[in-house]
């Protein structure tokens, strides 16, 4: 199931996504006279996203088929960030040796380079990334999201995808200038808003054959500038959730942005964007404030 928030009514509303349109979670409770919730945010905190999903499976699909009034089709700019405020937001740097290159850096190997950003930094598709004025260089890195669905302690490696909601594009942004000043500035310079995009959808576990076979491409202006599959992160997801968790409780909600194969500079009127094999693209185009 591939779930998104988009914009109808000038509201933020909860979608399941289909080849041929969207639902909306409320239309959908009013003709199946269900009651699951209708923002993403309160379908993880309240559990219910795999039961949702379970239904789907089991006989919602086809129930939707037969009701074609409920789907409405493609707009400009419809898609919101997929949910406003996760508990948490990890980073993970230097997951790729060849982004660690990029960066004169080495890859960390005793464990995860994380780092943890705001929901202030949150925004959603076709939303603008602002480059600071702060910053005079200021990079963009595509990213596999992963999506926690259960609250969690000391998961097991091969338990991991027992407690994932699902999967999501997202654009991480970093004041570099910032960051190559102290590495102790790694939080100011993750932090500024419109640092992180994510979205336009979460696509559930049993809609992605390989997790580490997937391909995950930063590109400008329409450019891949990097890319690389999932197989080649030094610390790969069941290990990215063994150990955070074992660090602190994971809560539904919770957003690991697994690492980059490359970063971007960019500038005023760059348009960015996030493609992972399989998975609707997420695009963004860049302001700098210094120039607006």
């Amino acid at each position: 199931m591939r779930l998104a928030t988009v914009w109808v009514d000038n509201k933020e509303q909860l979608a399941i996504c289909r080849n041929n349109g969207w639902v909306l979670m409320g239309g959908l409770n009013r003709a199946f006279q269900s009651q699951w919730p209708e923002s993403l945010g309160q379908l993880l905190k309240t559990g219910q996203l795999s039961k949702l999903n379970a239904w789907y499976q089991e006989a919602g699909s086809e129930a939707l088929d037969q009701r074609g009034d409920l789907f409405f089709g493609a707009q400009p700019g419809i898609y919101a960030p997929l949910y406003r405020h996760p508990p948490k937001i990890w980073g993970i740097g230097l997951n790729y040796s060849a982004h660690a290159e990029d960066l004169s850096e080495s890859a960390p190997t005793a464990a995860p380079a994380s780092f943890m950003k705001p929901d202030t930094t949150i925004i959603g598709p076709g939303d603008e990334i602002r480059i600071p004025i702060l910053s005079e260089k200021t990079t963009a890195e595509a990213e596999l999201g992963i999506i926690i669905g259960n609250r969690c302690k000391d998961v097991p490696r091969e338990k991991w995808l027992n407690v994932v909601a699902g999967f999501t594009t997202v654009l991480d942004m970093t004041a570099e200038d910032i960051l190559r000043q102290n590495p102790r500035y790694l939080t100011m310079s993750k932090s500024f808003d419109t640092f992180f995009s994510f979205g336009p959808q979460l696509v559930t576990p049993d809609e992605v054959d390989d997790v580490l076979r997937l391909k995950v491409s930063t590109v400008i202006n329409g450019r891949v500038h990097a890319e690389n599959t999932v197989d080649h992160m030094t610390f790969p997801p069941d290990e990215l959730i063994a150990y955070h968790s074992t660090v602190m409780t994971l809560l539904p909600g919770d957003i690991i942005s697994t690492g980059t194969p490359g970063a971007v500079h960019i500038r005023h009127g760059d348009q960015m964007a996030c493609r992972i094999s399989g998975f609707e693209s997420l695009h963004n185009p860049v302001v700098d404030l210094k120039q607006s």
